[in-house]
């Protein structure tokens, strides 16, 4: 049966626009406190090895009050996830030496993807990356070497900010690269695995000196369908889970696309809500184990005709969402903060109405989730 295509939203150029400076370090400049680079795949290629298993790595340097009381700011995610329930790796953070100091500190530099955390380092810029990483001192029960070539399929898209404006105007500056072609090996005990599957690729940098209290933690999300498609989506939260548990629209993004990148539809009116929580984080805060996720146009149907979905009524994405297994790490006294990398299912129905009738496309597929909370 062929699927029918979901409407596009028109996206200005500017926005699918990203130069090698772009790609490089944002970090040295005074004015920019946070920025990570993230890598994330899922083996979905029939003839891979560890089918349908899922990566990620990310490379982040936090403000310093982020993880308070710790003064490592430098953070490494290398996280692979079974397709039951195995959970290898983790995250680590250290000290951020400066000058001819650097052992154990990220360091970055541009143009271009050029970063490198000990024996990990992620290299290259559009449309072609290497990442090779290695669990170490995160993993102490395992040895994880990701050796991982992502070739984009399709143009990058601004999901907060642009080059076309003065970046420091915006508390978020981020780009995301989906459906990336990914190939490689993953090593884990000694054993190697060749892979093949679909990833993306984000970046993303605080221009503004935002303190650690104007941000108290994210959901985010990269997910790969049965039928190809891929749907990227975030959500960041202003205020502290101890205040509420519902997770605001007014700072999220989502992205689903049938063609790996190349056309987008893009959703504004987001509703994200926690079903299920699991571990507890601190006293009266949990993770997330499991949401529902809705997305529509807009709340305003004159917004349908401004992204150029035109003809289209009533449409919608109604899904829910389930973390079955991660690798998580908590920073106690004093810092308050936790994450959480995790295997994630989704299942649900994208809908709406064209001028060829009506169409409802089954949602389902499996893809890597990142949760952060902080107390503080």
């Amino acid at each position: 049966m062929v699927l029918p295509t979901p409407p596009a939203s028109l996206i200005p150029a500017y926005r699918r626009e990203v130069s090698a400076a772009d790609e490089g370090v944002h970090f040295d400049d005074l004015w920019v406190s946070r920025e990570w680079w993230y890598f994330n795949a899922v083996f979905n290629d029939g003839a891979s090895a560890l089918r349908n298993w899922a990566v990620a790595v990310s490379f982040t340097h936090m403000a310093r009050g982020d993880l308070f009381g710790t003064n490592k700011p430098d953070l490494l995610v290398v996280s692979l996830l079974g397709n039951g329930s195995q959970a290898y790796g983790g995250m680590i953070n250290k000290q951020h030496y400066l000058g001819i100091l650097k052992e154990g500190t990220l360091i970055a530099d541009s143009p271009g993807v050029k970063i490198q955390f000990e024996d990990s380092w992620a290299e290259g810029a559009y449309p072609g990356w290497h990442i090779h990483a290695e669990s170490q001192e995160i993993d102490s029960s395992h040895e994880i070497v990701v050796d991982l070539e992502y070739h984009a399929s399709s143009l990058p898209v601004w999901t907060f900010g642009s080059r076309a404006f003065d970046k420091s105007d915006s508390e978020l500056v981020s780009y995301v690269i989906l459906g990336c072609v990914v190939t490689g090996s993953v090593t884990i005990d000694g054993a190697v695995f060749q892979v093949k599957g679909t990833g993306s690729h984000e970046h993303s940098w605080t221009p503004h000196l935002i303190i650690h209290a104007s941000l108290k933690g994210w959901d985010w999300f990269s997910f790969t369908l049965d039928n190809g498609w891929n749907i990227y989506s975030t959500h960041y939260l202003p205020t502290s889970q101890v205040i509420s548990d519902a997770l605001s629209n007014s700072f999220g993004t989502f992205l689903i696309t049938s063609d790996r990148g190349s056309t987008i539809t893009e959703l504004k009116d987001i509703t994200l809500k926690i079903t299920q929580k699991d571990e507890k984080v601190f006293p009266f805060v949990k993770m997330p184990s499991a949401f529902s996720l809705e997305a529509y146009p807009s709340v305003n149907t004159s917004y349908v005709i401004s992204q150029s979905l035109l003809y289209v009524s009533e449409m919608s994405l109604t899904s829910d969402i389930e973390v079955t297994h991660s690798t998580n790490k908590i920073w106690r006294f004093p810092t308050y903060l936790g994450m959480k990398v995790g295997y994630c299912t989704i299942s649900g129905t994208l809908s709406w109405t064209d001028e060829n009738g009506s169409h409802e496309v089954p949602i389902h597929g499996v893809g890597v989730s990142w949760s952060m909370r902080a107390l503080l």
